[in-house]
Order: structure tokens, then sequence, then C-alpha cells
């Protein structure tokens, strides 16, 4: 069954989302999802989340021909089994739909008249590598029907740019940062190493050499069906554990540079690893943006290219506990400050025209709160040294 959801209940929505977290269920996109849900916190949003169609074989049957045609030739959006689910009648300052990729551009039209009914639209698209642009202009041009256009690829956004009639700019992904921050809590930090996700495979085969050797606790993926049951459940695992990880492997979103022609980005585990407190080891991207976003010292313990060494890096970083205290603090206050997703959602909001909310200012007061108080743990465990 298809559902409408508002949080703000005694207030009217200004904003109107789109959800597909009743349709996709592939773990990568909790992050995307996480953006919906956390925008709900300080600003008046309703959601819509069309049902997904496994009732039918007719309505799954048509999805394929819809995707594949959608795909090819930008087409097939009267196959979308979910057309029309959705006719409004409010009408709504703002519409967002994230997607994850064009596809999902396919399935705008199961609101009817979205567009008559918003006075803004923007798409927020988390992925398109500029060596896919061209192939995948049948379905970008479905851009157009918005008025603005972000991605959390800076290079792709140029050449998103050159296609498309609407302004597309670079927006760098972001974090729940309070939910992420291991504070006031403080949880052990009883997990040595968590490498989740894509991983470079000489990493990996010396950080199970290490679980042999030393006996450390070293999380990692065993599993390729990466389909989550309950997404803000799979979201609160993860949180979980980057709050209870010492280190946590963090390396540019390719690991073969050669599938992305060279295009190096700054992915979210970066966002997510320093918001937790972790301290991070990897191979950071060679790109501005991720230059302009930790331009702090340590924010991320570079490997050699070829991914080697990290047991001597960990041996001598945990001879230094001084400088692992001030690398998490580093970590969790410049996310706290810098990276949270009501930062991101004022430039949206900014660049659209629309004023910012009280909640919204209510939220940057509760993080710089927050940052207060682990500078002041910090410095309080400096004195114990």
């Amino acid at each position: 069954m298809s559902e409408t959801f508002s949080i703000n209940f005694n207030k009217t929505p200004r904003v109107l989302v789109l959800s597909l977290r009743n349709i996709e269920f592939a773990v990568s996109r909790s992050y995307t999802l996480e953006i919906e849900d956390t925008i709900t916190n300080f600003d008046r949003v309703e959601t819509l989340v069309p049902a997904y169609f496994s009732g039918s074989q007719l309505n799954k049957f048509k999805n394929i021909i819809a995707r594949n045609a959608f795909k090819t030739s930008g087409k097939g959006n009267g196959l979308n089994p979910i057309i029309n689910n959705f006719n409004l009648e409010k009408e709504y300052d703002l519409f967002l739909y994230v997607c994850q990729y064009p596809i999902d551009l396919l399935y705008l039209n199961t609101i009817s008249n979205w567009r008559e009914k918003c006075k803004k639209a923007v798409c927020w698209l988390d992925e398109v590598w500029v060596k896919d642009v061209d192939k995948l202009k049948p379905q970008l041009l479905h851009l157009n029907k918005f008025d603005y256009i972000f991605t959390g690829l800076k290079a792709s956004a140029e050449a998103i740019s050159k296609i498309v009639d609407v302004p597309c700019d670079y927006m760098p992904p972001g974090v729940d940062a309070i939910k992420f921050c291991p504070y006031p809590m403080q949880p052990h930090r009883s997990v040595d190493v968590c490498n989740l996700g894509r991983r470079w495979q000489s990493i990996h085969t010396e950080l199970l050499d290490l679980v042999e050797e030393r006996g450390i606790f070293y999380i990692y993926d065993t599993l390729d069906n990466k389909r989550m049951q309950d997404y803000r459940e799979h979201r609160s695992l993860y949180r979980n554990i980057l709050k209870r990880s010492r280190y946590f492997i963090a390396c540019k979103p390719k690991v073969d540079l050669a599938y992305a022609q060279g295009q190096e980005e700054t992915s979210v585990r970066f966002f997510e690893g320093a918001a937790a407190g972790a301290v991070m080891l990897g191979i950071p991207p060679n790109c501005d943006t991720y230059k302009q976003n930790f331009n702090w010292t340590d924010a991320t313990i570079a490997l050699p290219d070829n991914g080697t060494g990290i047991s001597k890096i960990i041996a001598e970083l945990d001879a230094q506990p001084e400088r692992l205290a001030k690398i998490r603090t580093d970590n969790i206050v410049n996310s706290l400050l810098r990276h949270d997703w009501v930062y991101r959602w004022g430039k949206i909001l900014d660049i659209a025209g629309i004023s910012h909310t009280p909640e919204m200012v209510s939220r940057q007061a509760d993080l710089q709160n927050l940052a207060q108080i682990v500078q002041k743990k910090s410095c309080e465990l400096e004195v114990s040294f």
C-alpha cells in the first residue's frame, strides 16, 4: 500500500518528497534515505511513498520493460506500474526527489501533477560518473523538469550541466552528525578496525593477517546480497559500529580508477567515519572537494597507493594516544560544524530562494553546543595524559 506521512503534524507541509524506500532496497541507498528523513527534523515535510508492486506479476513485468526502455531511450514512463499513484490537492513551496541513479527518474510520474503543485523542484542525483553521461543522456534529459539539480560528484555536475537546460551544482555528501556523534554517551571503542563496502584487497588481506597474528577485532563484509530489510535498522547498526570503531577504512569511491577514467571524488564514507569519531585510514581521493571538506590535520591517515603497510601504521598510531584523541576530536567537531544535513539543506533553500525554518536555526545551535561538549571533554582528556 502506498503511504503518505508528515512529521510536523501541526503545521502545513511546505516541502514534498517522493521516496522510493518501498521499491528499492539496496544497502547503498540507505544514505540517500537518510537525507529524506533527516530534513523532516527541521522542515515541514510531507513524504509520498509508493508501494512495491510485488503483488502482481504483470506489474513486475511492466516494470522490467519500462526500465529497459527508459535506459535506452528515456521513454517507457507510460509503462511505469505505479504511474499516477498520487494526485496532489495541496500546493508546496518545494518538491525534492532524491535519486541514487538516473533510472529513478522513471518513477517521477508516480505523482500525476507534481510540477503543477510545486513552486520549485529540486533533484538530488547521487551518482553519475562523467564517463557515463553521454550514454545516460536520454535519462538525464528528464532533469529538465526540475528547477535545480545537485550531485555529490563535482566533475559530473559540470558534465551534466552541458546537456541539460537547468543549473546543476556540486553538493558535498552530508551526514546526520547528531546521530553519528559518539557524545555524550561515548561508547567503548571495542572494534579495532571497520572496513565496509568496496575494499582494497591488499588492505583487507593485511588486516586478516592481523586478526591471526594479534587477535584484533576486524569487522568487514562477508555477503554479496546487500539488500536491506529495514533501512532505519541498518543505518542504526552502521552508526553504532562506527562509534565503537577505533579505525575506519575510507578510500576513494572507485577502487579501480581505470573504471572511472581517472575521475576522483569524495565518497560519503569519509563524512560518516569522521562524524563517528573514528580514525580514518585509507587512500583519500586526489581532488579539490576532498581538500576543501577535510582540510584539517590527519583527517585521513593516508596509506601507500598500493594499500600496503597498514599494520605498521596502526602500530605507530597506537603508540601515540594523544594524537589519536586529537584526531577523533577534530573529526567529530568538524562534522558537527560543517557536514550535518542541515547545512546542505540550507544551501539548497538559499539557491531556491526559500527561507530557513526556526527549527533549522535550533538544530544548528544544537550542533554548536554538542561541538563545545566534545571540545571540553577533549581538553579534560588531554589533562589526564
